[in-house]
């Protein structure tokens, strides 16, 4: 095991423990191989299961993994028309599983996300019965304010690019704390408790993932 291997799985391993105390369950896993193996045993068989915007789940393999998994995909890049992409957006609330990433983790264990249209914090802090959480070792952070500052900065201008947002950082590559139409971070959520113990699962990859 690599010096940062190591340095990954101690890491992760304080956080986890600071995620109990939140009651929110963690797992950690050190590459993605073991990562999408761990999540398709927590995702049980027969389950709906739908997510939010993520390039953390398609970098994994996970997404992929799904296609052949015993389960019902709620998937809104199947929809024809804008009303069936706003009903599977509706639909996901109801979902057994609902996948996503975080833009950041704090070291004690606080989940930090922003989002434009906002589906992803609102399944994140109330609707689906389960939240599964794939979040790479490149996104944790000491604290919050930290957090913010690197969705801002390190992973909102390239995700506007990667979308072709008309945004100042999509255009420049550059934050602007801008009120653009098409701003990114319309949204802020800091997840600090879950109410619901274990409804909130979050595995931590030893690899760099997403933005």
């Amino acid at each position: 095991m690599t010096p940062m291997k190591q340095f990954y799985e101690k890491q992760a391993n304080t956080i986890i423990r600071h995620l109990e105390k939140r009651n929110i369950t963690g797992y950690y896993c050190p590459d993605c191989a073991s990562a999408v193996e761990k999540a398709l045993s927590i995702i049980e068989d027969g389950s709906t299961v739908s997510w939010g915007g993520s390039m953390s789940l398609k970098e994994c393999g996970l997404m992929d993994a799904l296609k052949s998994a015993p389960v019902t995909l709620w998937d809104r890049s199947t929809a024809k028309t804008p009303e069936e992409t706003k009903a599977i957006y509706r639909q996901s609330f109801s979902a057994d599983y609902y996948l996503m990433s975080s833009n950041a983790i704090t070291l004690d264990g606080q989940l930090v996300n922003i989002d434009g249209n906002g589906n992803r914090v609102a399944a994140l802090s109330f609707g689906p019965e389960h939240i599964l959480m794939i979040i790479g070792m490149n996104k944790v952070t000491k604290t919050v304010e930290e957090a913010i500052d690197r969705v801002h900065n390190v992973a909102a201008p390239p995700n506007a690019v990667r979308l072709n947002s008309d945004t100042p950082c999509g255009i420049t590559g550059v934050c602007a704390d801008c009120l653009s139409p098409q701003c990114l971070c319309a949204q802020v959520l800091v997840t600090r408790y879950s109410r619901v113990p274990g409804r909130i699962q979050v595995i931590l990859v030893g690899e760099s993932l997403g933005y």
